[in-house]
């Protein structure tokens, strides 16, 4: 596991895929505008989690989000009016989103700061084309203000569950964060703290995994073990602790009739390990 993944799954975001290179190529890009990666990935706030551990876990001191799915509640929100000049021509008050790019901004001239924009699919057009024009230029302007936005400091995430906008997409990092941990690990009994005599049954396991195409996260494995030294006896119950502890399992396949046989032989290799002749039956 690398420092990166580690830290990552310290601050909520725990995969089999390592991104640190995907960090490096970004980190490393000639691209003279502000550092920006697009997140992509099936619908869901997986993508989020993803944005909001990187951030942490790379010690950015100081974090935005902004989610344009997020209406303000009108009951209990006070609204500033309109202001005015010398000769009495109104301006709006700020927007939301004109306040965190504002913020983000201003905090970038003197500190490292991640700026997370969520749910851009919500998002109107003519925004994807500002949020464009300030990744090319670090200005970002509103009304009659216009700020600046340190190229050294800033990181843009950019999230959405449709496509960006086409300029947008060629100015940015494209990552792609799997629903589930697609990467495959050899664990070992050791990485566990547990003997050899456990591998017949880690085996087993391993049929079943590749059956769903998928891999489990080094603490839903452990969480999975735990089961097997504590709770699991039926093939029920180790479907159970299966779909428990693994996100984004597939439980129409767990629970089909091809996943069966495969179950069948991970009780088999449990019940030799606790030296048990049968299966215990719930009562």
């Amino acid at each position: 596991m690398s420092k990166l993944q580690k830290k990552m799954a310290d601050y909520g975001f725990e995969s089999n895929d390592d991104y640190e290179y995907h960090i490096r190529c970004l980190m490393n890009s000639p691209f003279n505008g502000i550092k920006t990666i697009n997140i992509e990935g099936h619908k869901g706030r997986r993508k989020t989690a993803f944005a909001n551990a990187l951030g942490c876990a790379l010690e950015y001191p100081n974090q935005f989000y902004y989610d344009f799915t997020q209406k303000a509640e009108a009951e209990g929100k006070v609204i500033i009016p309109p202001s005015e000049d010398e000769e009495g021509i109104s301006e709006p008050p700020v927007t939301d989103f004109d306040h965190i790019m504002s913020e983000a901004c201003a905090f970038s001239e003197g500190e490292l700061t991640i700026l997370i924009l969520d749910q851009l699919h919500s998002a109107d057009f003519k925004d994807h084309i500002r949020i464009y024009h300030f990744i090319k230029s670090c200005e970002w302007s509103y009304g009659a203000n216009s700020l600046k936005a340190s190229r050294k400091n800033l990181l843009v995430l950019l999230i959405s569950d449709d496509p960006l906008y086409h300029s947008l997409q060629k100015c940015s990092f494209r990552i792609w964060v799997n629903t589930i941990s697609s990467a495959q690990k050899d664990y070992a009994p050791a990485d566990f703290k547990l003997h050899d005599d456990i591998l017949p049954i880690m085996e087993a396991l391993a049929t079943v995994f590749d059956k769903l195409e998928m891999a489990p996260t080094y603490s839903e494995y452990k969480n999975i073990l735990n089961d097997v030294h504590l709770n699991i006896h039926t093939e029920q119950q180790l479907l159970h602790s299966l779909y428990g502890w693994m996100e984004g399992i597939n439980r129409e396949l767990l629970y089909s009739l091809q996943m069966s046989p495969l179950v069948s032989q991970v009780i088999e290799k449990i019940q030799q390990y606790h030296g048990m002749d049968e299966v215990i039956i719930e009562s």
